[in-house]
């Protein structure tokens, strides 16, 4: 453990666990937030650690997670590290009494997940899961329009998000590509998707699932072989909406399309769209549309107090900012935010429900969250 600089007391001490998207999106986000200061990076190999630190004047660089939470400055941590860690570093946080933020998808399984929200609760901690989507400026304006009837009684709800990031055949084997490290298309993205239904139009009774491969096989770059690849590239879900509106969700990360991510509502008053062809930048882009029925859609423009302050390069950390404005918020008030794990639970709970419709090729119902939490009595 390498030690530097006193923290601004007047600031909440933050520690970053996970350096590929923490480097990209939580170290600047956190950097460019009023409320946070970084006093501590964590990587495996204590050079990178040092290295990080160093690039970004980060106080210590640890290469345990125990050296990370025993330090007085840390009040809260970050994980952005692949599926497969969370589990136990979240769980190790937590245990600390530590507030803290989580990259999704949850953990590995349902099970895990419920019982870090558990144990949030037991140690009182503020703990949030990075689901971008609720604070994207184009998604508040559907949200809103949504909530004030716009659509009327919801009769189908269509929903693409088709990308290319996994593409490219020659794209190495890494964490992905195995399902017991947490990879695979449903993970990365059907994660954010069924976090933002249940947000959207919330919670489902009943669903069915197909999972497909597109691309079975990548190379190792550790041995230069061909390695099995044993996680979905596609999905396709169908969903009964608890109020028994039909939802279809396609997702897939190996297709070249032009309209990569597309929400379709349609009552009878009314069709809304939220859509981006933003390849490069999954958070900027969405337009709105709406339309009465007979009538063309018309692009509805999103109100200026809904609009980021202050753009990035690399978009993601826009919506990050708001999810650790929301955070910091909890941990002064000391009270329970949305997104909290609890919502991490649900998407989990869907996830799982998903890898289990597609292993019996059958509809398999969903319970209701509380009733999963053994909330009800």
């Amino acid at each position: 453990m390498v030690s530097g600089l006193q923290t601004n007391q007047n600031k909440i001490g933050v520690a970053v666990i996970g350096t590929g998207f923490g480097q990209k999106v939580h170290i600047p986000g956190l950097k460019a937030h009023h409320r946070t200061e970084i006093v501590a990076v964590y990587h495996r190999d204590i050079n990178q650690a040092k290295t990080i630190a160093n690039t970004h004047n980060i106080p210590y660089a640890c290469d345990t997670i125990a050296d990370i939470l025993e330090l007085p400055e840390v009040q809260a941590v970050t994980i952005a590290t692949p599926p497969f860690l969370h589990y136990e570093m979240a769980k190790a946080v937590l245990q600390a009494g530590k507030h803290f933020l989580l990259e999704k998808p949850t953990t590995l399984n349902v099970s895990e997940a419920k019982e870090l929200y558990q144990l949030a609760k037991q140690k009182g901690v503020i703990a949030t899961v990075d689901f971008e989507f609720r604070f994207v400026p184009g998604w508040q304006l559907f949200a809103e329009l949504l909530s004030t009837g716009y659509v009327g009684n919801k009769r189908l709800i269509k929903i693409d998000w088709l990308g290319s990031s996994r593409a490219d055949t020659s794209r190495p084997w890494n964490w992905y590509s195995s399902q017991d490290q947490g990879g695979g298309a449903l993970g990365s993205l059907g994660s954010h998707a069924f976090d933002y239904i249940s947000w959207l139009f919330g919670p489902v009774r009943r669903l069915n699932a197909h999972l497909s491969t597109a691309i079975p096989t990548r190379v190792d770059p550790a041995s230069g072989e061909s390695k099995p690849v044993n996680t979905d590239d596609t999905c396709m879900v169908s969903l009964e909406l608890a109020d028994g509106t039909p939802c279809q969700v396609a997702i897939s990360a190996v297709v070249h399309a032009s309209k990569t991510h597309w929400v379709e509502v349609y009552g009878d008053r009314g069709t809304l769209v939220i859509g981006s062809e933003n390849q490069k930048d999954y958070i900027h882009g969405f337009r709105v549309w709406g339309s009465q029925p007979g009538q063309p859609l018309q692009e509805i423009a999103i109100p200026s107090r809904l609009i980021f302050p202050q753009n990035y390069a690399d978009g993601r950390i826009c919506a990050f900012i708001r999810v650790v404005d929301q955070w910091m918020q909890g941990i002064e008030r000391q009270q329970e935010i949305v997104p909290s794990l609890r919502e991490g639970v649900y998407s989990q709970l869907l996830m799982d429900l998903s890898h289990e419709s597609h292993t019996t090729s059958n509809w398999v119902n969903v319970p209701s969250l509380a009733e999963f939490l053994n909330e009800i009595h």
